[in-house]
């Protein structure tokens, strides 16, 4: 009996610790704890992908990714590629902005730099451009700040890391690391892009790490 005598204690001596806990978290906050857990529950996952069913990103060439699916190209052929399906959070937690979209490279059909060129391939913020999980795409920044991150419809998520003499406005530009895919997979485009995060203004390489590294955890 005095093993259970000593559980016992334990026992109530617990409960009236979490009691006490309780009732100092209300006297000093004025905060419920039902109040911290509904708050909680409420708060959205920031990195966490949103959900998009039966949506296939196409365009990200990389052996890290195993995915395959069939995307449909603007002349309603379809060509198998690789792809990227979505599946965590509704798009429809994160405010949609109308643009039109075209695609770009680091090229001088794009840019005016060859390689070679000190800044071939360096976008406005300084990162590198790029075509990976999160891609650096470019727009106006009185729109879209520098370092905000979108989820663009069949090309994928992109954050915001150059600007152009042409993209004003409700515009942005898709970085592609050929014209032949600029062409084939993207051409030009109206549609609604999601706003996962919105910049501060200023991206550098540990802060597109950073990006690409948690969105790219979250699928």
């Amino acid at each position: 009996m005095e093993p259970m005598k000593t559980v016992g204690r334990r026992v109530t001596m617990s409960v009236l610790v979490l009691a006490a806990f309780m009732f100092t978290v209300d006297q000093i906050s004025g905060v419920q704890p039902a109040d911290i857990s509904n708050w909680l529950e409420e708060q959205p996952l920031p990195w966490k992908a949103p959900q998009v069913d039966h949506i296939k990103e196409a365009g990200y060439k990389s052996s890290r990714l195993n995915y395959k699916g069939s995307f449909q190209d603007q002349t309603g052929l379809s060509s198998e590629k690789e792809t990227m399906t979505l599946s965590q959070q509704p798009l429809k937690n994160y405010p949609a902005k109308h643009v039109v979209a075209t695609g770009y490279t680091a090229g001088p059909e794009s840019t005016g730099k060859s390689p070679g060129h000190p800044a071939y391939g360096i976008t406005y913020s300084g990162v590198e451009a790029r075509r990976d999980v999160v891609s650096t795409i470019a727009a106006d920044p009185e729109h879209f700040p520098i370092g905000t991150v979108l989820y663009i419809p069949e090309y994928g998520y992109g954050v915001v890391a150059d600007t152009g003499s042409a993209i004003k406005g409700m515009k942005i530009d898709l970085f592609y690391e050929t014209t032949d895919e600029v062409f084939e997979e993207w051409g030009k485009r109206e549609l609604e892009v999601y706003v996962i995060r919105e910049g501060k203004g200023r991206l550098d390489e540990q802060d597109y790490i950073q990006i690409n590294s948690q969105i790219k955890a979250s699928l």
